[in-house]
């Protein structure tokens, strides 16, 4: 089994000292495993960061020489890019390093770092606000990536309603047909963009949906009442949104019940119960929602009306009595039936 000990011994034969203690501190060789910068380099040495700066230029440059000679180095290079190629190109650098470290005895991301600054055998992709950290062969195949993810985040933001329903993976699969990849490979793909993102509840999407990462605490009131597709108590919401770890604090069942009164999404329709909008649910006093019920569908007897109130508030049917008695706002016909009393 390669030991990247013996190879890095083997290599720094060639530097010297100082060079040694430049690359090692500027690739975070040491046992911190930390990199430092060039000013904190030269600060140690007492040199200017430009001369750190050609003490590693020079390190590099012998230590190319060195790595395409060596045995060991050429063994890390094939298997690196063999694994690369069979994940289309581009991996995360999670998922590559616990493959190619597995054959590699103390194989860590700055050793690699140094290996392919100095050859430029494969290639390293920073983490930046769109992608995880990731390895790629060369610039074709890393565009051929972003492209990819490109493609399916601007299939996802079209087409939003569809992939909540639970459609995403048959979607998905569709587009990676149409796109002509393997389906290993898009899943590569996939897994380095930070904008799509699973779910407590196991739902993909894009990260900047409230549905699949909620934020804030009214997203996870929404999120859980999506899911449960039912009023719930506000106790019951926060109990829920802790269970799912929705958040990194602990939800409170006061500041769960502000945020339920503050945001219009939000209908109570019971004592401390609360439902999504969207669900069909109107908001206002029994009266109010009484009156948009006759006004759609016209007289009504009170059975009727209590059934349609029942899918609107958890209102008790003396309380609906009472309202429909008001004749301020509501006429009871010769036949029985109630209507909206006309000014």
């Amino acid at each position: 089994m390669l030991s990247v000990p013996k190879i890095f011994n083997a290599l720094f034969v060639a530097l010297t000292p100082r060079q040694r203690e430049v690359v090692s501190g500027r690739f975070g060789l040491d046992k911190t495993g930390e990199g430092e910068t060039l000013a904190s380099i030269g600060e140690r040495l007492n040199v200017t960061r430009e001369r750190v700066r050609q003490i590693e230029k020079s390190a590099l440059d012998v230590l190319s020489k060195k790595i395409v000679a060596d045995t060991a180095c050429v063994q890390i290079f094939a298997r690196s890019k063999k694994q690369l190629k069979n994940a289309g190109g581009a991996m995360r650098k999670e998922a590559f390093l616990n493959q190619v470290g597995d054959s590699v005895e103390g194989l860590k991301e700055n050793h690699l770092a140094l290996l392919i600054e100095a050859s430029h055998e494969f290639y390293s992709y920073p983490e930046d606000g769109s992608f995880w950290p990731f390895y790629y062969l060369n610039k074709p195949d890393l565009r051929m990536a972003v492209n990819f993810v490109d493609g399916w985040i601007g299939f996802l933001k079209d087409h939003k309603t569809k992939i909540l329903s639970g459609l995403y993976k048959p979607h998905l699969a569709d587009f990676i047909k149409a796109r002509r990849i393997d389906k290993n490979y898009a899943e590569n793909y996939l897994s380095i963009s930070k904008k799509i993102h699973t779910s407590p509840f196991g739902d993909v999407g894009l990260a900047e949906w409230p549905e699949i990462k909620p934020l804030t605490t009214r997203d996870r009131i929404y999120l859980i009442l999506k899911k449960e597709e039912k009023p719930l108590h506000f106790e019951t919401i926060a109990k829920a949104i802790n269970e799912a770890r929705l958040g990194t604090s602990t939800a409170l069942a006061p500041t769960v019940h502000n945020e339920l009164i503050k945001d219009p999404r939000f209908v109570l329709v019971g004592r401390g119960t609360y439902a999504l909008k969207e669900h069909g649910y109107e908001p206002g006093i029994a009266r109010e929602v009484i009156q948009k019920i006759l006004k759609k569908h016209g007289p009504l007897r009170v059975d009727d009306v209590v059934a349609q109130m029942s899918k609107q508030r958890l209102f008790k049917q003396n309380t609906i009595l009472i309202n429909l008695q008001n004749k301020s706002y509501f006429e009871r016909l010769s036949d029985g039936r109630y209507r909206v009393r006309e000014a």
